[in-house]
This record gives structure tokens, C-alpha cells and sequence, in this order.
């Protein structure tokens, strides 16, 4: 099938200081159809020639509005006049070849799909590759989804879903934030295995900005579902529950001591906890039940 690019599309690429990458990136852009006025930079003062580079290859080039990613993204909005945007970076890991495969699927009725990333040697050193899977599992935990990579740089967003956000996650938490907001929305998300190349110029993620990103994570939680965050942490109650109630039953049939009152606390807390679960559990099922109402609304307004 093919589709009209030109009409559906706007890519913005936020930069800061990516001069060995950038012209790469653009030229293959370029090279798979897109025009010069549909390709968008966004940069964040870059002081090594990026801008330059940009210049000399033709596109659009605007200067953000704040600092980070979040900011960049929310600056290039102001000029995108498309129904969707497809947002990369420019470091030249993620091959533009998939850029139609992305839209494509998107104009199958998704909000976003992510280029779910496949690493090739080399690629991403095993830590950050770690660190990746754990944060996706803590999002999926969180929103009930199933993702294999929620924190990709490279994805299309239908833009009026991308203008709801409050764009309130500052640094690499921008992804985590839109994902979680569609999540809890719609759950219109989709995933394209894409490959994943070597980095061109310096990392700028570092392994300190996993564990901020993770605490955004719990945070977009609270946002999106409170209740569940309330009885997800109360179900905690069950591990010191658990671990009294083992030590109180071990000396009851082992030495012979019996702790009433030990043992009374460890059902209590086993018991809190216990319910605590459950009552996060049902709040999830509530939430699916409410986003199926919803998209049941939505398909009988356009009926």
C-alpha cells in the first residue's frame, strides 16, 4: 500500500550538538521521499557546527524554547500543521527506511507506534540494554500494557494526541510521559521491530537518568492512576507480613516460644497487604473497563 507522505507526516528531530550524525540522518530523510519543508530541527543551542549541518541540507530549522527534550518537542509543535508527527533522534541510530513501515501501521487506527528497537553487535553496551527492559517492565507493571520498548527515541504520534500532553517530564522522561498518557487514554499503541545502530558523536544518557526516569515512571502513575499506586505500594505490607509471620511459626514448632502478639501483627499485615493486592488488581480491571467504555463512545460518534 503506498501513502501520500507529504500530507500525513512531519519529522522532528530535536538536537543538541549532534554534528556527526545529523547530515546523516537528514540525507536519509530525504533519500525515502520526504520533502526538505516535512523534515523539522529543533535545536537546543548546539555549539559544535550542528546547526550548520542543518542549514546547508535545506530543512526546516527552529530554535527551542527552554531546555530538554520536552521542550523541543513542544516548541516544533507550534509549526507542525500534519496529522501526525514521526519524532527521532538525530544521532543516526534509527534508520529512516522504517519511517513509512511506522506510518503505515498508524493509519491502521494507532495514536502511536513505537520503533521497538532490535540491537545489532555493538549497538548498545549490555547495561543500558538492561536498564531499558527493567524500566519497560516497571511500565508495563504500572499501565497494564505489553511493550518491549518503551523508552525507543524513535516513534509516530497522531498529533492532536501529542498536544494533549503537558509536556511536565523533563529529560529523557519525555517518551515515558506520552506513552503513559496514550496508555491511559486510548491504549491505541502499536509496536515495529526496527535495527538499532551504533551512535554517531557522544552519549548523552547516562545510567544516573534510568533512575529518574523510573521515578517519573511511578510519578506518571500517580497522574493516571492514583488508586492503583495507593494499593499497589500497600500490597508491600504483605513482605514484612510474610517474613514476621515465617520467624513466628518457626519458633512455635521449633523451639517452643510462642509471640502472640508477634504473630497477631503478621496476620494483620499479611492480611492488609493481601487485600491491598487485590484491590489493586480490580482497580486496573476498572480502568480497562473504563477505556473500553470510551472507545466504545468513540466508534458510536462516528457511526
Amino acid at each position: 500500500m503506498g501513502i501520500d507522505l507529504s500530507s500525513l507526516l512531519t519529522v522532528i528531530i530535536p538536537t543538541l550538538n549532534e554534528v556527526e550524525g545529523i547530515g546523516l540522518v537528514i540525507d536519509e530523510l530525504l533519500s525515502i521521499g520526504l520533502a526538505k519543508d516535512q523534515v523539522l530541527v529543533v535545536d537546543g543551542s548546539s555549539t559544535d557546527g550542528t546547526v550548520d549541518v542543518v542549514r546547508s541540507k535545506g530543512v526546516k530549522l527552529v530554535f527551542q524554547e527552554g531546555s530538554g527534550k520536552s521542550a523541543a518537542i513542544a516548541t516544533a509543535l507550534k509549526y507542525v500543521k500534519t496529522p501526525y508527527v514521526l519524532i527521532m533522534d538525530g544521532d543516526y541510530t534509527y534508520p529512516a527506511k522504517y519511517v513509512v513501515e511506522l506510518a503505515k501501521k498508524a493509519l491502521e487506527g494507532y495514536d502511536e507506534v513505537l520503533a521497538a528497537r532490535k540491537y545489532g553487535e555493538g549497538a548498545q553496551p549490555m547495561i543500558y540494554r538492561l536498564g531499558n527492559y527493567v524500566l519497560t517492565k516497571l511500565f508495563n507493571a504500572l499501565f497494564a500494557t505489553k511493550l518491549s520498548d518503551v523508552l525507543t527515541g524513535m516513534y509516530v504520534v497522531r498529533t492532536s494526541k501529542l498536544r494533549e500532553l503537558n509536556f511536565e517530564m523533563s529529560g529523557f522522561s519525555l517518551e515515558a510521559e506520552l506513552v503513559s498518557h496514550i496508555a491511559s487514554t486510548s491504549q491505541k499503541i502499536a509496536e515495529v521491530p526496527i535495527e538499532y545502530r551504533p551512535r554517531l558523536g557522544k552519549k548523552k544518557l547516562g545510567i544516573k537518568h534510568g533512575f529518574k526516569i523510573a521515578k517519573d515512571i511511578i510519578r506518571l502513575t500517580w497522574r493516571y492512576n492514583p488508586a492503583f499506586l495507593i494499593f499497589l505500594l500497600g500490597s508491600l505490607l504483605l513482605i514484612p507480613g510474610l517474613a514476621l509471620g515465617a520467624f513466628v511459626a518457626y519458633h512455635y514448632f521449633f523451639t517452643g516460644i510462642k509471640y502472640y502478639v508477634r504473630g497477631l501483627i503478621a496476620i494483620m499485615l499479611t492480611l492488609a497487604g493481601f487485600q491491598s493486592l487485590i484491590a489493586s488488581l480490580i482497580t486496573l480491571y476498572i480502568k480497562r473497563f473504563e477505556l473500553r467504555i470510551l472507545r466504545k463512545f468513540e466508534e458510536l460518534s462516528k457511526s
